[in-house]
């Protein structure tokens, strides 16, 4: 089984600012009484028997005895259950209001991911990876809320604009070095060729750095998915790629023609063997196609009004677009991957998929609302609410190389929390109902967090669009 060190870089990005924000703010012991409690490390949630956070973590599960004088404190009712706090790894910060390009929303987003309950994000290419990165620094330094920030720099290969299609390896090297320097959680691939993915996998694992990909079938040159597991990749993001998928058409036209034998064929159980013998993870990312399609009302129903937190000009320009147009092809793999991540479950892949959502807002949903979709399309495929949770949370952890400090309510790790209204065991969608989010101990109110944010999304004025027009992003260095 490959599993990857906790990184240097992540550590050096992620725990000395975290502790530091931590230090500057609780300054007193946290004691969470009452309710249940679902820790991710069994299946099922029990009566919480008390939790202590001290200095940004959870000192004790359990045995009070060691709270301090002036402690504060949480009561939990019996109808409220606390879980982990929430990851999402394919997390776009990314915005496209005028079809121009995408930008990354740096403004009213770390405040919404924090409200519903994602205390961790890694964005999986970014538009503007200076601006993210700036982000990542005023979240660890206290100076705004936002969750734990894993940048993971611009994409590597032809999704990022300006990539040299004969890159050299020496320069994809030097890339590497320069952002692990800059403190990057991990690396995403997406357009790239066969000897440009073997030198960033093998550069980003001498940084203790993981690499995921939104790759193809072969076709034209791309990379089967099956070929970079080969080659060490550690994630893989939306095609499962082997045998399955042809080099003679793209995964896209393989997919959605798929049915329930398919996942039965020996082509795809060796998919799944592939992926378990090397602890490969997967995010399946159902729901982002289901935005294209026709948006399944058991998923897509609007559950708050997500475009409040649009300027008033951004609002009645988003609400002034002619119908959108149903891809088609994007509603039939909607349906095709409820399947296949029921299959990849019921094969054992179970502790190998991870919640990402995949969804570049163009103002409708927004993105910091998509981890309950995807939560909600997990269970809908017949998966148990309580592995859903584990997919979010310690699973998610471990894929990004954190799961000695993150991921589940344990003794020692970071204090990261959600205390929800209802029980998500039962029902999934409790997950959209955080009363409290608890990140390094800091308790956060999701009411405060989202009022502080309604209207500001977005141009305020026909004049303000410069920045949200795109497309002069991500210049290759």
């Amino acid at each position: 089984m490959r599993r990857l060190p906790l990184a240097l870089a992540l550590a050096a990005a992620l725990l000395a600012p975290a502790s530091r924000a931590a230090a500057q703010t609780q300054t007193r012991d946290l004691v969470i009484l009452g309710g249940w409690l679902f820790t991710s490390t069994d299946t099922v949630r029990v009566h919480n028997p008390g939790i202590l956070i001290r200095a940004g973590k959870f000192q004790r599960i359990g045995d009070l005895s060691e709270v301090q004088p002036g402690a504060d404190t949480i009561r939990v009712a019996d109808t409220e259950t606390i879980i982990p706090g929430l990851f999402d790894l394919h997390a776009h910060y990314h915005i496209q209001l005028f079809g121009n390009g995408r930008v990354d929303e740096t403004k009213a987003y770390p405040s919404l991911f924090l409200a519903n309950g994602v205390t961790t994000t890694w964005p999986a290419g970014e538009m503007n990876a200076d601006s993210m990165r700036a982000l990542r620094i005023r979240i660890d330094d206290g100076i705004e809320p936002g969750p734990r920030l894993l940048n993971s720099g611009p994409y590597f290969g032809t999704a990022r604009p300006g990539w040299p299609r004969n890159i050299s390896v020496d320069s994809i090297y030097a890339e590497v070095d320069h952002w692990a320097e800059l403190g990057v959680g991990g690396f995403k691939a997406k357009g790239i060729a066969p000897y440009q993915l073997t030198a960033l996998i093998e550069r980003a694992h001498q940084h203790s750095l993981t690499v995921t990909g939104h790759l193809d079938s072969g076709f034209h040159g791309s990379v089967n998915p099956r070929d970079a597991i080969l080659m060490g990749i550690d994630r893989i993001e939306h095609f499962m790629g082997g045998d399955a998928y042809p080099a003679d058409k793209t995964a896209y036209a393989s997919l959605e023609n798929f049915t329930d034998s398919t996942f039965a064929s020996p082509a795809y159980q060796r998919t799944f063997k592939l992926y378990m013998e090397h602890h490969v993870y997967y995010d399946a990312t159902i729901s982002a196609y289901g935005y294209y399609g026709d948006r399944d009302p058991q998923v897509f129903t609007p559950f708050t009004d997500e475009q409040r937190f649009l300027t008033p000009y951004t609002r009645k320009l988003v609400e002034s677009r002619p119908p959108r147009q149903v891809i088609a092809q994007f509603e039939k793999i909607y349906w095709v991957k409820h399947k296949e991540i029921k299959a990849f479950y019921d094969a054992g892949g179970g502790n190998l998929i991870t919640l990402g959502t995949d969804h570049p807002s163009t103002g409708d949903y927004l993105t910091p609302f998509d981890v309950h979709r995807e939560l909600l399309s997990f269970v809908l495929s017949g998966i148990p609410a309580y592995a859903a949770l584990r997919f979010a949370t310690i699973n998610a952890a471990h894929a990004m190389g954190v799961g000695d400090r993150l991921g589940s309510i344990e003794t020692g790790k970071w204090a990261d929390c959600v205390i929800l209204r209802g029980n998500p065991l039962a029902d999934i969608r409790a997950t959209r109902t955080p009363r409290l989010v608890i990140k390094g101990g800091i308790v956060y109110d999701p009411a405060k967090l989202t009022k502080a944010v309604e209207g500001t999304i977005g141009p305020m004025t026909p004049a303000d669009t410069v920045f949200w027009l795109g497309g002069t992003h991500g210049v290759f260095r």
